[in-house]
């Protein structure tokens, strides 16, 4: 019997707000905890996103990385994300998981994530990323109907709570997602040297 169906979770992490972000990034949703290296963001160890950062902003890919234990530092990260002023967050807050798995195909948004709620507590953001197709199109159903979806790898503009904002959707930092490491981090790269953080 698969209880897995039935199950409801919800977002097992706090929003991470630096008061002065500047750019949003919302993935989908963590995966299950037994997946976790860390209690952050992107905790799967199989997880490119810490690479992607290590590898555009210090030419390094395990910069974020303790390779002995398999594990990251997290603390590091943390300090790096508030310096640079980039929040957090993922666009559910709760979902079911058809499969019992972290794969967005199988994963069903049954809250999505409060975008203003966020937003009032980053006055100074104006660029929202989304990492994946399944945290894209949820992100657009809190956005005005008019809103151009974002093509991977571009940008396009909204207006929301007066304030202009940058959409880019960014290739997913799944190892399921069939592109090197190498050229996810050359896709995220213009989005960092546009907004000033590279």
């Amino acid at each position: 019997m698969n209880n897995n169906e039935l199950i409801i979770e919800s977002h097992p992490l706090e929003p991470f707000l630096p008061a002065n972000a500047r750019l949003l990034m919302l993935g989908s949703f963590p995966p299950p905890k037994e997946r976790w290296k860390m209690d952050f963001y992107y905790p799967n160890f199989q997880n490119d996103m810490w690479r992607i950062f290590g590898y555009v902003f210090f030419n390094d890919k395990n910069h974020f990385l303790n390779l002995a234990d398999k594990n990251f530092k997290e603390q590091q990260i943390r300090e790096f994300l508030i310096e640079k002023g980039i929040a957090i967050f993922d666009t559910a807050l709760q979902i079911q998981r058809l499969k019992g798995n972290a794969s967005d195909k199988f994963l069903e948004i049954i809250t999505p994530t409060n975008l203003q709620d966020l937003l009032e507590q980053i006055p100074y953001c104006n660029t929202v990323m989304t990492t994946g197709d399944k945290a894209t199109d949820t992100l657009m159903l809190s956005l005005p109907e008019n809103t151009e979806k974002p093509q991977i790898g571009h940008s396009t503009h909204a207006y929301f709570l007066e304030r202009k904002l940058s959409l880019y959707r960014m290739p997913s930092s799944s190892r399921a997602y069939p592109l090197s490491l190498e050229k996810k981090a050359e896709a995220y790269r213009p989005l960092f040297e546009n907004i000033g953080l590279v």
